[in-house]
């Protein structure tokens, strides 16, 4: 029982560090490629969606070559700072960032692109700053979109598997996370604790995925 609390509130941590994580960057990326113009932008498009048809395995085994230890990402890290995230909890958060990064993209894309330009326009004309304009004009008009991206990637973060467990293992207590945490109660034989785990990782997805639902700007005003 211990087991699965701790689990839990791992998987907790993760996933509000990878959708944290998400936030800025998706938020960042999905502003570029609604208002940007630019030669490749549909490739970066590609490139940066590729998560979200991307076996995990697949992805999982990128991060590894990056980070590990003999890793362009990973060399550097161990010997400037001493830094291995291989097995860490931090390589977790980094796999599912990954992994949900595309719904956060997607959502904040479809979100600026719904923000009428001729709005930004005005504030233009009234001497606002770009970065101001951004937050006084364009992101509260465009936050129930947003944050939908986010409530979604938070629920695809809670249930990450296969590049979780390529980078970061399944150590009890540090790396082992909800859903790892079911499979490896499967492989035991214990049936009392893999159904309290699924009980929770289902609950927890559930109640994610109703408040992103009601987020979501409708196109029937009558609901």
């Amino acid at each position: 029982m211990d087991a699965a609390w701790t689990a839990l509130g791992l998987s907790l941590k993760v996933a509000l560090w990878a959708t944290l994580l998400d936030l800025v960057l998706g938020v960042a990326a999905g502003y570029l490629l609604a208002r940007c113009r630019f030669p490749g932008r549909d490739l970066l498009d590609a490139v940066l969606t590729l998560p979200m048809v991307m076996p995990p395995t697949v992805l999982g085994y990128y991060l590894l070559v990056l980070i590990g230890r003999q890793g362009p990402l990973g060399a550097w890290l161990q010997s400037s700072f001493g830094i291995n995230l291989i097995f860490t909890w931090q390589a977790a958060v980094l796999a599912a960032a990954v992994v949900a990064f595309p719904l956060v993209l997607k959502a904040a894309r479809s979100a600026f692109e719904t923000v009428d330009v001729q709005l930004e326009q005005a504030a233009r004309v009234l001497g606002v700053s770009e970065f101001a304009i951004f937050l006084r004009v364009t992101l509260p008009l465009a936050w129930r979109g947003v944050l939908a991206g986010v409530l979604l990637a938070f629920a695809r973060t809670m249930g990450e598997f296969g590049a979780t467990l390529m980078v970061a293992g399944s150590i009890p207590g540090k790396t082992q996370t909800l859903s790892i945490a079911v499979y490896e109660a499967v492989q035991a034989g214990q049936d009392d604790t893999a159904n309290l785990l699924v009980l929770i990782t289902s609950i927890t997805c559930v109640v994610v995925l109703v408040l992103a639902n009601r987020l979501t700007p409708s196109r029937n005003p009558q609901d």
